[in-house]
């Protein structure tokens, strides 16, 4: 079964590490079934071209999962046909505490725990993986992972510069892989249903689409340096990874990295945008583009379509608490909202839908108030269907590349304080050569994409 998106020949597919499959299965079983995998049949197995066969077990693993990680991974275990067999983390209590999640959730003692992501990686048996580290490994994970043959869902932001999101969409569509980003919100009903209002012509012609973020922040200051622990139990060298080397502390490996920006993609622009951005986008039918100008207003970043629609990146004031502008008051975290010549609808994580329009609020009575825009669970299942059907999912890594292009856009525009004009098929800044610089960054060795 060929990949509907991909047209190009599937090259071969080498070990995602130094460690070939063969050596590494023929020294795990030797070494007493301490690294010995379930006897599992993998679903590719009954599959045809790394399609997995409709009635065969997805067989999953998971790479640093704490946090937001473990909500998504407690989705997946109760996804019919899929078993959760491997989990890798840098950090010994995660993988014993994910171990003892998952073994408990399968009634058995046979969850594997690696520390490396390349001996996960290198198991021939699984299909899928779950990538909830930080920021600074989703883009390299998720190209190790499709290159070893594995389909992805990972969580966003993808990449920590627009290099990164690009190598991600190139390498997923060559090595014919399913792909799902953590932007969960396009598989949330009362989200859906605003872009269907918006697409629907009822607004009459779209010509402003607002997108709730935090306020862009982040800097390059260090913690103290403090003692590193053995590799065993906090591997400091992997948990870095492609990131800048700096000295260990503890606060960063639990979860204080955010705001570094050598370990951020950027908490207001692109960890909010990512979600808010990616929704706007959708409405405006804009999935295989971007803006094309950027600039930035008091408390917001501006860019304008080339239809001449404009997109508004809204900075709130507190992401939990009051919320500015008053429109968005009542919406919850993470809200949008469409605007036209004839109406506007808005929503967010409240799951309340609001229209201007009274015939609207009429059709809008017949719905039921939905779920969670934080709910992981209709996304997952996105995820397992495509995995099986090979199909599209709903957020997938080419729409994925344009809604991270546009936030990587935005937030350059604003660290710059200046006006930058943006060409989508070229995908780099027009006669900007310190903006276009921003669009990448180095990457520590052996880590390179």
């Amino acid at each position: 079964m060929k990949p509907e998106e991909n047209s190009e020949p599937k090259p071969e597919q080498k070990p995602a590490s130094n460690i070939s499959r063969r050596s590494f299965l023929h020294k795990s079983f030797a070494a007493g079934g301490a690294l010995a995998f379930p006897l599992v049949v993998p679903g590719r197995v009954l599959g045809l071209d790394g399609a997995v066969a409709p009635n065969s077990k997805i067989i999953l693993g998971a790479i640093g999962i704490q946090g937001r990680g473990s909500q998504v991974l407690g989705a997946m275990l109760n996804e019919p046909g899929v078993q959760f067999v491997a989990i890798c983390d840098i950090q010994r209590k995660q993988r014993e505490a994910i171990k003892n999640m998952a073994d408990k959730h399968n009634n058995n003692k046979d969850c594997a725990t690696y520390r490396d992501l390349r001996e996960l990686l290198a198991r021939p048996d699984i299909d899928a993986v779950l990538i909830a580290t930080g920021d600074r490994w989703h883009s390299m994970g998720s190209i190790m992972a499709a290159r070893a043959g594995k389909d992805v869902y990972t969580e966003k932001p993808v990449g920590t510069c627009a290099s990164e999101v690009q190598a991600v969409d190139d390498t997923v569509r060559r090595y014919g892989r399913v792909f799902q980003v953590g932007t969960q919100r396009r598989s949330i009903s009362n989200f859906q249903t605003a872009v269907n209002i918006a697409q629907s012509g009822k607004l009459g012609k779209i010509h402003t689409l607002h997108a709730g973020i935090v306020r862009p922040g982040g800097g390059r200051q260090w913690l103290p340096e403090q003692p590193q622990p053995p590799k065993e139990e906090v591997d400091w060298d992997l948990w870095l990874g492609p990131a800048p080397w700096r000295p260990y502390n503890a606060g960063y490996v639990a979860g204080g990295w955010r705001g570094h920006d050598d370990f951020d993609s950027g908490f207001g622009v692109n960890e909010w945008g990512s979600h808010t951005v990616d929704l706007c986008q959708w409405a405006n039918d804009a999935d295989n583009t971007t803006p094309v100008e950027y600039w930035t207003e008091p408390e917001k970043i501006v860019c304008r379509y080339a239809n001449g629609v404009k997109l508004v990146l809204d900075f709130l004031r507190d992401p939990f608490g009051d919320r500015s502008p008053q429109y968005i008051t009542a919406m919850g975290t993470c809200p949008v909202r469409y605007v036209g010549d004839e109406g506007w609808v808005e929503t967010g994580d409240s799951g309340n839908i609001e229209v201007s329009s009274p015939a609207l609020k009429a059709e809008l009575l017949s719905l039921k108030r939905a779920g969670a825009g934080t709910d992981p669970n209709t996304h997952t299942s996105n995820f397992f269907q495509c995995v099986r059907s090979r199909a599209l999912t709903n957020a997938n890594s080419r729409t994925m590349r344009y809604s991270h292009l546009t936030c990587h856009a935005a937030a350059i525009a604003w660290k710059l304080n200046r006006k930058l004009t943006f060409d989508p098929a070229k995908e780099q800044f027009v006669n900007d050569n310190e903006a276009n610089r921003m669009l990448s960054r180095p990457t520590r060795e052996p880590w390179k994409i």
